[in-house]
């Protein structure tokens, strides 16, 4: 059967200003780090793409070696696409990513030239297109120049493969760094994507302020703290899931709703087991606001919780 979005996707869509760029994001984005890889059941990952793309989500954020298997839900999503998405390619902002780990060898790893852009060029293979509208440096890396990695970021737009570059997991210091690279070059950095929520609030201290500094966007990763912000790990956040039902929201719909309080993160970036899961996520637009009170009693409890995994990664430069 073929599918036909809903004709009312954007009446209640939210989206917001990407720093100072053209472009829009949606409040919620998807992400496919985790469950629309090859060991994962094909139809429920089909599913959720086509319920989120129905409720006005037009992001869809991947890397190379999301799956597991690497590379299988970047194929994944490449199959909705040519199955379910092509005819609203238009309406579509798909990311993909590379810097970690993808194929065996020195040249399957890092920021240089040779694997940014040969990677990309298997990523588009993968996704079945001629060019994503977002191509990210995954990570920092220390060995190699900081000049090369931007470089390669430029080339990718010269080559009319990617419209926009971002960065992900980057200090403060090395995004100010990558922005007066890029922006020398002509090609403006648009977006970073570190990891943030309320027991990871690592972006507060600077790397907020350089962004709006900038002009770049914020889309926020892993807003609920790998999985503890849920009511599956109540036990270790018992006293904010009691004002997440004081508000009438899961602790996850409260979790997603406190990342997007502040206007400089563009977009919260979320995963979903199923169409469900996607569901109650996206619910947490209903309630955005906070009264004072609530945010003060989420300081009090919002303890950080040594989840940033990727902490080495950014010091490390």
């Amino acid at each position: 059967m073929t599918y036909i979005p809903d004709a009312q996707r954007y009446e209640v869509a939210n989206f917001r200003r990407c720093g100072r760029s053209g472009l829009v994001l949606p409040a919620i984005s998807l992400g496919l780090w985790q469950n629309f890889g090859g060991d994962n059941v094909f139809e429920t990952g089909r599913a959720v793409v086509r319920r989120a793309f129905d409720r006005g989500v037009t992001h869809f954020d991947l890397a190379n070696n999301y799956g597991p298997p690497y590379g299988s839900a970047e194929e994944n999503f490449g199959t909705i696409l040519r199955k379910d998405l092509s005819p609203y390619r238009n309406e579509l902002l798909i990311s993909t990513k590379a810097g970690w780990d993808m194929w065996p060898g020195p040249y399957g790893i890092g920021g240089s030239r040779k694997y940014l852009l040969a990677s990309l060029d298997d990523s588009l293979q993968r996704l079945g297109l001629d060019y994503v509208d977002i191509f990210y440096s995954h990570r920092p890396t220390p060995d190699v120049p900081l000049e090369e990695t931007m470089g390669a970021l430029v080339s990718a737009v010269h080559q009319g493969k990617a419209l926009y570059v971002g960065i992900s997991s980057y200090s403060p210091e090395l995004t100010i760094e990558a922005a007066k690279i890029l922006k020398q070059q002509g090609v403006p950095l648009l977006i970073h994507q570190p990891s943030y929520s309320m027991l990871n609030r690592w972006i507060e201290s600077k790397l907020l302020s350089t962004l709006d500094e900038l002009g770049v966007g914020c889309i926020a990763f892993s807003p609920l703290g790998q999985g503890l912000l849920t009511n599956k790990y109540l036990q270790h956040v018992r006293a904010l899931n009691d004002i997440a039902q004081s508000r009438g929201q899961s602790l996850a719909q409260m979790a997603i709703a406190w990342v997007l309080r502040d206007q400089r993160v563009t977009s919260a970036l979320i995963g979903a087991r199923n169409v469900e899961q996607l569901d109650n996520s996206l619910d947490a637009l209903q309630k955005l606001q906070f009264t004072d009170a609530e945010l003060k009693s989420i300081d009090d409890h919002a303890q950080d919780g040594n989840i940033d995994l990727w902490k080495s990664a950014r010091e490390s430069v």
